[in-house]
């Protein structure tokens, strides 16, 4: 299975590069602004168009990031388990992942890693198991349901919640493939071809920060270069909708 897990992911590997990038070319200053938190970078003690941009913009890169390599993780490891288990993708609202082992349904809710989410998040995640394992044993062919919250690194030693395991790393990887050694196997095919599509990513990001701090200066510093917090703050957090002032028209007599 080895040799068909590293094809899918040179074969899938690209895209995640290509959505990074394009996520890296679509973005706006004002976008990463209204979603980082100004208060944070003043109390940083961080006074520079330069350092702020290059703060917010690694800040706002690296979540979307975690986002786009989580969803690629996932499609690994229901191709793993369809390989290995007969796993397919649920339709049920939730669950990422179905298979039948040793006679029990498994039900999977994949997360990147262990710190995923907040109290109300894992309720809402509990909830859906629960639903699920209603669906299924309403149709009588489903007896035993398992339900799995599986990350794709990190460790967890206590799996056993109570209504649901919460497995990580190695015994996530080992239950949807039945290999003990994938979680090793996966690193080396991940970097294929990294080092020529972070190239093309750092040019872009380079241009990134040109145009963000060229931006920043214009519309959030003062005459005398210093920041405008009070205007940052405002954009990000007035009850206000942020807007910008608009060029005035010219008269006709000036277009004349």
């Amino acid at each position: 299975m080895k040799a068909e897990i590293t094809k899918f992911i040179e074969e899938n590997i690209p895209a995640f590069h290509q959505r990074r990038l394009e996520s890296l070319e679509s973005l706006k200053l004002d976008n990463v602004l209204l979603r980082k938190n100004p208060y944070l970078f003043k109390a940083k003690d961080i006074n520079t168009a330069a350092e702020l941009v290059s703060k917010i913009l690694d800040a706002y890169l690296s979540s979307q990031e975690e986002t786009i390599f989580g969803a690629f993780l996932e499609n690994v490891a229901v191709y793993a388990c369809s390989l290995a288990c007969g796993g397919r993708k649920s339709s049920t609202e939730g669950i990422d992942l179905e298979f039948d082992l040793d006679g029990a349904r498994y039900i999977l809710a994949i997360k990147s890693g262990p710190k995923w989410g907040n109290s109300s998040q894992i309720n809402k995640m509990k909830d859906n198991f629960r639903k699920a394992k209603v669906i299924l044993r309403q149709n009588g062919t489903v007896k035993n349901v398992v339900a799995v919250n599986g990350c794709c690194y990190g460790r967890d030693n206590k799996p056993d919640k109570g209504d649901y395991f919460k497995y990580c790393g190695e015994r996530f990887w080992t239950l949807v493939s039945k290999d003990s050694q994938l979680y090793l196997d996966l690193i080396e095919p991940l970097g294929y071809k990294a080092k020529q599509r972070n190239e093309a990513f750092l040019i872009e990001y380079d241009k990134a920060t040109n145009r963000f701090t060229k931006l920043f200066l214009e519309e959030y510093c003062l005459p005398d270069g210093s920041v405008n917090w009070e205007k940052i703050v405002r954009f990000n957090s007035s009850q206000l909708k942020p807007t910008k002032p608009r060029a005035a028209k010219k008269s006709k007599k000036e277009n004349s």
